[in-house]
C-alpha cells in the first residue's frame, strides 16, 4: 500500500472508533465492505482483520465508559462466556463457506441491520414511553444467567460467521431482554463485542486470514476515533447518528449483494 491508502485506512479506523463508542455498534460492519470493495481484500481476510481492529477498539471504548461506571461485569460476563464458545463454531462454519456466498450473506445482513437502525431511530420517539413498560422481569437469578448464556451464544456464533461482534445484536438484547439503561448497554456491550471478537479473532489467525499491517492502520485510527467518541457520547443526537449509519449500512449491502448478483 503507499501513503494515501495508509492514510484512508486510519481515517476509516477513526469512523469505525466514533460508531463503537457512540452507538456501542460493531465497526466491522464499516471496514468489511471498505476493504473488500476499495482494497480489494478477500472477504475470510477482511473479516479477520476487522475483527482485529474490532478488539482494539471496542476495549478503548469500553475502558471509557467504564470510567464512567457504565459497564455491567457481572451479567455482562455470562454473555461473554458463551459468546467466546459461539465465536469459534461460527469461525469455523465461515471457513467452510464459499467467498461469494459469504459476501452475498453479509450484504444482506449489512441491508437488514441498516433498516433496522432507520426504523428504530424513527419509531424511538414515538415509542420510547411504552418502551419502558416492556422490559422482562426475572423473578430468578438463575433464570437472568440462563438468558445471558443463551444471548451469549447466538451473538458470538453470528459474530464468527460475519466478522460482526455483535454490538447491535447485544445493545438490543441488553436493553430489551436484560433491562439495562441506555450508556451501561453500550458500555456493557463493547466489553463484550471485545471478548466475542478476541475469540473470532484467535480462530481467524490461525487460518492466516488476518492482514496485520492494515489491522495495525485501522487500529491507529479505531483508537483515536474511540476516545474522541466517548468523551463526547453524551452529547450527540442519537436518532440522528442511526439514520446516517443505518442509511450507509443499507447502501453499502446493496451494492455488496449487487455486485455478486452480477458476478
Amino acid at each position: 500500500m503507499n501513503l494515501v491508502f495508509h492514510l484512508l485506512a486510519i481515517c476509516i479506523g477513526v469512523v469505525t472508533g466514533g460508531i463503537t463508542s457512540l452507538i456501542g455498534a460493531s465497526g466491522v460492519m464499516v471496514i468489511v465492505p471498505i476493504l473488500t470493495m476499495l482494497f480489494k481484500v478477500s472477504v475470510h481476510t477482511a473479516i479477520g482483520t476487522s475483527l482485529f481492529v474490532d478488539v482494539i477498539a471496542s476495549l478503548t471504548v469500553a475502558y471509557s465508559y467504564y470510567k464512567h461506571g457504565n459497564i455491567e461485569l457481572k451479567s455482562g460476563m455470562w454473555i461473554a462466556l458463551t459468546s467466546i464458545i459461539g465465536a469459534q463454531l461460527g469461525a469455523s462454519l465461515a471457513s467452510k463457506m464459499g467467498e461469494s456466498k459469504l459476501s452475498s450473506w453479509f450484504g444482506v445482513i449489512l441491508v437488514i441491520a441498516g433498516l433496522s437502525m432507520i426504523r428504530k431511530s424513527f419509531k424511538e420517539k414515538s415509542d420510547s414511553s411504552d418502551n419502558l413498560n416492556k422490559h422482562i422481569e426475572f423473578k430468578k437469578e438463575w433464570q437472568r444467567i440462563l438468558t445471558a448464556l443463551i444471548i451469549g451464544l447466538g451473538i458470538g456464533i453470528l459474530s464468527g460467521i460475519f466478522g460482526a461482534g455483535g454490538g447491535v445484536m447485544i445493545l438490543l438484547a441488553l436493553i430489551i431482554i436484560m433491562s439495562f439503561p441506555l450508556h451501561k448497554a453500550i458500555g456493557t456491550s463493547t466489553l463484550i463485542m471485545a471478548i466475542t471478537a478476541l475469540s473470532s479473532t484467535i480462530g481467524y489467525a490461525a487460518r492466516g486470514s488476518i492482514d496485520f499491517v492494515l489491522g495495525i492502520l485501522l487500529s491507529i485510527g479505531a483508537v483515536t476515533g474511540g476516545i474522541l467518541g466517548s468523551r463526547y457520547a453524551n452529547k450527540v443526537n442519537e436518532k440522528t447518528l442511526q439514520k446516517i449509519v443505518g442509511i450507509c449500512f443499507t447502501a453499502m449491502g446493496i451494492i455488496m449483494t449487487a455486485i455478486e448478483i452480477i458476478k
